[in-house]
């Protein structure tokens, strides 16, 4: 199997502007010839270590070496589900001296930096190195303009230049 990088939608709300802003990390990484793997816990209910879980940690997460977390803000933190999913993992498999890239997504001005705390906390338990460039990006609503695609040049950009110093990471 080839190398890819994993991105990881990080809430169950069907329909999300995480998935939305996860999708544009997945084309900007493919236009530059990297295979992706797009999970989305959109739609979870289970908190056990069912047969679908363990396949997704089989095929995708074991064998990726690279993540792009992209969290929305929940109560100033993380959502449940996403912390669910790290918890049922088979963490020295799926987690342990891998790489990831964090993304905080919010309707308010924050851009979830408490909650990219949260997680790079939960990363660094895990043995996870996390990228230092954990970007918050706030008002993600209008961002997305009703479209769904990020038009904000200064958004784009940092999210190019993000994207390319995690490569290179």
């Amino acid at each position: 199997m080839s190398e890819f990088y994993t991105i990881i939608s990080g809430t169950n709300r069907v329909g999300s502007n995480t998935m939305k802003v996860a999708q544009h990390y997945r084309d900007l990484l493919e236009a530059k010839g990297i295979e992706t793997r797009l999970v989305t816990l959109e739609g979870w209910k289970s908190v056990d270590r069912n047969p679908e879980y363990v396949q997704l940690e089989n095929e995708i997460l074991i064998p990726s070496k690279k993540f792009i977390f992209i969290a929305p803000e929940y109560n100033g933190s993380i959502p449940g589900v996403l912390k669910v999913m790290l918890d049922m993992s088979d963490y020295k498999k799926a987690w342990w001296g891998k790489k990831a890239l964090l993304t905080g997504v919010a309707l308010g001005r924050s851009g979830n930096q408490r909650g990219m705390d949260h997680l790079t906390g939960i990363l660094h338990y895990l043995k996870v190195i996390v990228h230092h460039n954990k970007l918050p990006i706030s008002s993600v609503d209008k961002l997305l303009n009703g479209t769904g695609t990020i038009h904000d040049k200064a958004t784009l950009d940092a999210i190019a230049a993000q994207v390319d110093e995690f490569i290179a990471f």
